[in-house]
Order: structure tokens, then C-alpha cells, then sequence
């Protein structure tokens, strides 16, 4: 009995923790992509770095235009 207990507890703490990371990966995606990469490129505008923000810029919308969820 306590090897049954044992197995479904093992099976409970993974469970638990790849929820866990799938949730952190998830908050990391939302920051970096909604929050960091703006910020970046409004800081390089800033900066006077204009000449290496709007292709970067360009190659993002071109990114998100091809990849887009339909």
C-alpha cells in the first residue's frame, strides 16, 4: 500500500512541477514580449540608436505578420 502512495505521490509532485514551469514560461513570454522588447526599442530611439531600432522593428512586424494565430 505504501508503494501505491508512494508512485501516486511521485506522479503528483511532477504533475505539479511541470505545471509550475509551463505557468513561468508563460509570465516570462507576456514580460518579454509585452513589456522588455518595447522598452528596448524606445530606449534605443532614446539613446540615438534609431539606425539599429527600425530594422529591428521591421523584422519584428514582419515576424508577427508571418506567424500570426489564426
Amino acid at each position: 500500500m505504501i508503494i501505491v502512495f508512494s508512485i501516486c505521490l511521485l506522479y503528483f509532485c511532477f504533475k505539479v512541477i511541470w505545471w509550475g514551469i509551463k505557468a513561468t514560461w508563460g509570465i516570462t513570454y507576456f514580460l518579454l514580449t509585452v513589456v522588455l522588447f518595447p522598452f528596448v526599442l524606445i530606449m534605443m530611439v532614446i539613446g540615438g540608436m534609431l539606425y539599429i531600432a527600425f530594422p529591428i522593428l521591421i523584422v519584428a512586424g514582419i515576424i508577427s505578420l508571418i506567424a500570426e494565430k489564426g
